[in-house]
């Protein structure tokens, strides 16, 4: 779980930031302020593992906030205004986020952190913290069964229950290691271990009969060796 903090003198946008940390499982949010002088404090006393920086910002700038941190974490410079994008990346920002923000952009971004700061990505691990109703969920991946995407929400079958979680189903097969999960339909994916049986439009997990979509055949058959 990374611990985020968000620093920017706009209020909108730190709410912004706050929602979309708050909708991705591997973050967390440990605080925010609206200056410079603040988040160095707040640095210094919180030890965040990643900070959503805005570059433009009353009496001392972003970049030379950055500038002055002996061991800083890792950074996201976010600004409206892109031509400070050459100086973000000049102090090895993990990348520069150009206001206004989408949460397909900002996912982005945290995949990028994952590969450049050999962080322990999700697919590294054998589970993945999910948030359902408010709080933090532990599903391991050789209990997961299958998901189904419900409008902006997923369904986890799981051997323990179900959870319902708010995410898009491209952002979930990104989060789950591939060699064990696979994306059989638009709003299913499934563990191959618990696939009982394979034809070219259904699998059986459970005595549950998960539907497979015609674009997805050719990965299903080539993943179960069929």
């Amino acid at each position: 779980m990374m611990r985020c903090l968000i620093v920017d003198d706009e209020p909108l946008a730190r709410q912004v930031l706050d929602a979309y940390i708050a909708r991705t499982p591997e973050l967390m949010s440990v605080g925010s302020c609206s200056n410079a002088l603040q988040a160095y404090e707040m640095i210094s006393r919180l030890q965040p593992d990643l900070v959503f920086l805005d570059v433009k910002m009353p009496r001392l700038s972003g970049l030379d906030l950055w500038r002055s941190l002996k061991n800083p974490p890792a950074v996201i410079f976010t600004t409206a205004y892109s031509e400070y994008a050459v100086d973000g990346f000049e102090l090895e920002a993990v990348d520069y986020l150009v206001k206004p923000i989408t949460y397909e952009r900002f996912t982005k971004s945290i995949h990028r952190l994952f590969k450049t700061h050999h962080t322990e990505t999700p697919s590294e691990k054998d589970y993945t913290y999910f948030k359902v109703s408010g709080q933090l969920v532990k599903v391991m991946h050789n209990e997961l069964l299958y998901a189904q995407s419900i409008k902006d929400y997923i369904q986890l079958h799981t051997i323990k229950g179900r959870y319902l979680t708010h995410m898009t189903m491209k952002y979930l097969s990104e989060l789950l290691p591939s060699h064990r999960f696979l994306r059989v339909h638009r709003s299913y994916l499934i563990n191959c271990s618990y696939a009982e049986r394979i034809d070219r439009n259904m699998v059986v997990i459970k005595d549950e009969q998960i539907p497979v979509g015609e674009n997805y055949r050719h990965m299903l058959s080539k993943a179960m060796d069929w």
